[in-house]
């Protein structure tokens, strides 16, 4: 079988010699990867999973039993939009690229690598979750993510292979050679290092960080060089699964606590997450998911967005494309004390895409705080300071309460566990984990979902086990 057959792809691989036989060389060393650090322990079961066969509608979305090992990965690039033209920066009205221009090589090629860095480092994070799973539902679910992130690894693989040569082989192959928190190898970007060893910080993570990828995809589709704007474009598709299962996901464990408090419970004690812990992986999660947008005031987003190569979230809904007038006003601290100064707009790049994410991220809190508040309860969840807890820009190193408070180093070590899950958190979590791999069943501490995936059922077998 050739690769062709293997990969359904619409960048008419078997057309190109070139690049067929440096995918070839990769695919082997993909597959390797895949035994190793994907999926522990389940690589014989036949999974009930989405694959996509093409960009169209009847084709993108298509499903049946699978082996992950067999799952075809493919490569595609949204459709052409003819006589597009770059629309921001100071190319604003050119024609888009089909190549990349020489004096963008660098820049484009980070970028790329950066972004492709982030697809297997989840996989990797992800790989024993599945002996913990809920149910068979949520194992599906994760196997559903992991396949994707694989296929969008592919999409920027191709891009390296198709358009940077032996630089761009080379980086494919190191992206297989990094691993999620290796302190000798570890991937590009901190949350990707980080542990995910329990089904909350699952949650947490495919809501907060997924959602990072997302505006980072939106922004990147935006792109002059076209074969990166139209691999993103499709990538967007898949990505609002994985932000589903993190938002409904951590939704269903706010069910489940709110009907145990309801009944007049204790959570905690029922074997459940109470609101407090939920909180406080909240925090965690969300302020690691800020720092991936880099620092307030950047230098390079203002480069990227002059060049043509990265955009803002949804450009056509902006005024001014050239975005050389105007300022942004920042939050910064000086002589100890909190100030605001205005930034120029593109040098605040950064900042204007994380506004759009807060916004989106406050919308899933609206919807578990509905879900208590039906509960006739209390308690709300909320957004932390995006100031606090903070490794990247301008806040790095300074203390700050979740109001965005400025503490002093002894302050925030007296405190931290208000706000950030404690030893004791993570041990409570921990303990909830018992995997249920039965049809039908779910674990304690979270509720079964209003609907199954496909129109099939909660009981239905969405992994048989083999």
């Amino acid at each position: 079988m050739s690769l062709n057959d293997k990969i359904p792809n619409n960048v008419n691989l078997s057309d190109d010699r070139r690049l067929l036989r440096a995918l070839e060389q990769w695919q082997p060393s993909f597959l390797d990867w895949w035994q190793q650090v994907g999926p522990e322990g389940f690589q014989g079961d036949d999974v009930y999973l989405r694959t996509a066969i093409s960009v169209h509608t009847d084709g993108w979305a298509h499903f049946d039993y699978v082996k992950m090992p067999d799952y075809r990965w493919g490569i595609f690039l949204a459709p052409t939009e003819t006589e597009r033209s770059i629309g921001f920066g100071d190319h604003l009205g050119d024609p888009v690229w089909q190549e990349v221009p020489g004096e963008l090589r660098n820049m484009l090629r980070r970028i790329i690598v950066t972004q492709a860095d982030t697809e297997p480092a989840s996989v990797e994070q992800q790989r024993r979750l599945g002996h913990t799973a809920p149910s068979l539902y949520d194992l599906r679910n994760l196997f559903q993510v992991n396949v994707e992130e694989g296929r969008h690894l592919w999409a920027m693989v191709h891009l390296l292979h198709a358009h940077f040569g032996k630089d761009g082989r080379e980086e494919a192959e190191e992206l297989l050679a990094r691993r999620s928190g290796d302190p000798d190898k570890p991937r590009i970007l901190g949350a990707f290092n980080e542990p995910i060893s329990d089904w909350l910080s699952f949650y947490m993570f495919t809501m907060f960080t997924d959602r990072d990828g997302k505006f980072q995809l939106y922004a990147l589709s935006e792109s002059g060089f076209d074969p990166l704007a139209r691999a993103t474009k499709f990538m967007i598709t898949e990505e609002a699964h994985h932000m589903f299962v993190g938002e409904m996901g951590c939704d269903r464990v706010v069910q489940r606590t709110a009907e145990l408090m309801r009944a007049g419970k204790d959570p905690r004690a029922e074997g459940a997450v109470d609101v407090a812990t939920f909180q406080r992986y909240l925090n965690l999660w969300y302020t690691l998911s800020l720092d991936l947008f880099g620092g307030e005031i950047s230098s390079n987003a203002a480069d990227f967005f002059a060049a043509g190569v990265k955009g803002r979230y949804k450009e056509a809904q902006h005024e001014d494309h050239v975005a050389l007038t105007g300022d942004y006003v920042v939050p910064v601290v000086r002589n100890g004390a909190l100030v605001e100064e205005k930034v120029a707009v593109r040098n605040a790049m950064n900042e204007i895409l994380r506004d759009h994410y807060v916004e989106d991220c406050q919308r899933g809190v609206d919807r578990w705080n509905r879900t208590l508040e039906r509960a006739g309860l209390s308690e709300r969840l909320r957004l932390p300071s995006r100031r606090f807890h903070r490794q990247q820009g301008i806040h790095a190193g300074l203390c700050f309460d979740t109001e965005g408070n400025l503490l002093t180093g002894d302050q925030w070590e007296a405190r931290k566990h208000e706000w950030l899950p404690s030893p004791a958190d993570r041990a409570h979590v921990t303990s909830l984990m018992q995997g249920v791999h039965q049809p039908g069943r779910i674990a304690s501490w979270i509720a079964p979902p209003a609907k199954g995936i496909n129109g099939q059922a909660f009981e239905f077998e969405y992994v048989r086990r083999s």
